[in-house]
């Protein structure tokens, strides 16, 4: 920062401890002459800071009444939140200059962070991944807040490849207590997850983080596995995890096209094997597997496709899409 932009921003300060200040004694606190004050205070003024002139034998200059600058004090849950949501944001199809100013307002709440918190939040920012897709409905999922202590500490467990023991409530409110090999956090369709390694049955799992509390990190270290990333191992999880129904659909067309419609993190996809002796077409027939918990969804999903599919079950979905074909008809002849 120069000398003139930190006197100003001193004599900012000076006029904030209150009371009227006089030219001289400002002069002699910034260690510049009466007219370099004046100037200064001009400054200010071009800034929107209401400073008042006093005319008189003890005149000088003072802040207007109950005016003063809010410090910027942020606790580790605020500084969380507001870094991850300007980040969240940088990943969320902005403009440029949009990008450029979540930029800009990090690295600028990053400068007034205590040491500690920012090594902290570092860290975190280190070890999370984004998935940049919807949950199964097609939109972001209602939000949840993790704790900062429990992003935090997990955080730290997979940078430094420490095991770490959490309290976890399931969706069924079973509690139990578990040793995790971390290997990242993610962020998806509004929701915070970590995956790992869960030490007691030696299987891969994920974890909301919201569900889970009284994070402890463990003495000894692991090696995280090869292979896909935190953030493919929650899409894959997603895709093949148990729900209410099974679905399975033939659709023609490129991987590309499903994918718009059907990511990774809804459904698996597979290319059916190719004829001896026939040549491949650019667009052909893939078999794409769901797990869902409702079907209402679905129908306008396979309607913006734009492409030839096949229900291969269940009937279920073959009837609600009958019955939106059947709505639409009726709707297109209304005169």
């Amino acid at each position: 920062m120069s000398r003139p932009t930190s006197r100003v921003l001193t004599l900012l300060e000076l006029l904030q401890s209150g009371g009227t200040r006089t030219v001289a004694e400002l002069a002699d606190r910034l260690g510049v002459e009466g007219r370099t004050v004046r100037r200064y205070v001009g400054q200010l003024i071009d800034l929107d800071v209401p400073v008042e002139s006093v005319r008189g034998r003890y005149g000088g200059y003072r802040l207007a009444p109950g005016y003063r600058l809010p410090p910027l004090m942020l606790s580790d849950d605020e500084a969380l939140a507001v870094l991850l949501g300007l980040v969240a944001g940088r990943r969320a199809g902005l403009t440029a200059a949009e990008r450029t100013a979540s930029e800009t307002a990090s690295a600028k709440i990053r400068r007034v962070l205590p040491k500690h918190v920012a090594r902290r939040l570092d860290t975190l920012l280190e070890a999370v991944d984004f998935t940049d897709q919807p949950g199964e409905s097609g939109t972001p999922g209602t939000p949840d807040t993790p704790d900062a202590e429990v992003l935090l500490t997990i955080a730290d467990a997979v940078r430094h490849r420490r095991p770490v023991s959490i309290r976890y409530t399931d969706r069924d409110g079973r509690r139990s207590e578990r040793t995790l090999h971390a290997y990242g956090i993610v962020a998806h369709a509004g929701r915070w997850y970590v995956t790992g390694q869960d030490a007691l049955i030696g299987e891969d799992r994920t974890f909301r983080l919201d569900r889970i509390a009284e994070p402890r990190t463990l003495p000894g270290s692991f090696e995280a596995p090869a292979g896909p990333g935190p953030a493919d191992r929650v899409l894959s999880g997603f895709a093949t995890a148990g729900y209410r129904h099974e679905v399975t659909l033939r659709i023609q067309g490129t991987v590309g096209q499903i994918r718009a419609h059907l990511p990774a993190g809804v459904a698996t996809l597979e290319e059916y094997p190719p004829v001896a002796g026939e040549e491949p077409a650019p667009e052909r027939w893939l078999r794409a597997e769901l797990r869902v918990e409702r079907l209402d969804w679905l129908p306008l999903v396979l309607a913006s496709l734009g492409r030839p599919f096949v229900i291969e079950r269940p009937d279920e979905l073959r009837d609600l899409v009958i019955a939106l074909a059947g709505r639409l008809t009726s709707y297109a002849r209304r005169a």
